[in-house]
């Protein structure tokens, strides 16, 4: 489906549901799987002999896939096959999931020495979406996901968080698939016109595209303002807190949906 099959999107102030990815549109930890990405890839492409991994990489073949899918991609980039393996490879093992698993001890590490704050226009822009009476969910395809906002202290902010490992129960696709947010919002009881996707990543917004949501905003750190709309977004910004003034008046009587087990 492309953006002209899609209805004209919805205002933000006529939203019911927010359903943001976490990497790069609440919290810099895109910064820290950067990182993590890079000290897995940089030595093993190294050792291979082929181009070098680079921060363009990340942006081409990683960002917003699941982890798997994104070593599965920069490999084929590289000309690099391997088996698949298993989710339970050892992160030593020479498969697409051993390398994952490497992947995410490197990123463990570095959240742990690190640490995450969220983005402050990003989370008055959260804020202001509760206080106006929107349900707000993550669907990230991080694993990683509820460590991420625990660490960022506003797990509590959200009643529901589709990460990798519910995707990976529930054997629900990945972006640019619409799975992950179709899923969130059906727990919210919603349909997917009546929910707002926000992403940074061009398989995000790819998602929410081919998932026809009500409106898809972007938030370019990185990834290009144009790229992001090409992909699938209505609206880009670089800051959320600029999308403030366009979200509804504050929560009168209604309740915002709850979500559905």
């Amino acid at each position: 489906m492309t953006s002209s099959d899609r209805s004209a999107p919805v205002r933000l102030a006529d939203a019911r549901a927010l359903l943001f990815d976490l990497d790069g549109v609440l919290t810099p930890t895109a910064d820290v799987h950067m990182r993590a990405w890079s000290r897995l890839f940089t030595p093993y492409l190294a050792a291979h002999g082929v181009a070098p991994y680079t921060e363009q990489d990340y942006f081409a073949y990683i960002d917003g896939k699941p982890r798997y899918d994104g070593v599965r991609s920069l490999l084929d980039a590289r000309d690099i096959e391997l088996p698949q393996g298993t989710p339970d490879d050892d992160p030593d093992q020479d498969t697409v999931c051993g390398l994952g698993n490497r992947k995410n001890a490197e990123f463990t590490a570095e959240l742990t020495e690190h640490g995450v704050e969220p983005y402050p226009g990003a989370l008055r822009f959260l804020v202001a979406a509760i206080d106006a009476g929107l349900s707000v969910a993550v669907v990230s395809s991080s694993a990683n996901a509820k460590s991420v906002l625990r660490t960022a202290g506003i797990l509590e902010r959200f009643p529901v968080v589709i990460d990798g490992l519910v995707a990976r129960e529930d054997a629900l696709a990945g972006k640019p698939a619409p799975d992950t947010y179709l899923d969130a919002a059906s727990r919210f009881g919603l349909t997917a016109a009546e929910c707002v996707v926000v992403e940074d990543a061009t398989s995000g917004v790819a998602a929410g595209r081919n998932g026809s949501f009500g409106l898809v905003i972007g938030v370019d750190r990185g990834a290009g303002a144009d790229a992001l709309r090409e992909n699938g977004a209505d609206v880009v910004v670089t800051d959320l807190a600029d999308l403030i003034g366009e979200l509804p008046e504050p929560a009168g009587p209604a309740e915002p949906a709850v979500p559905t087990t």
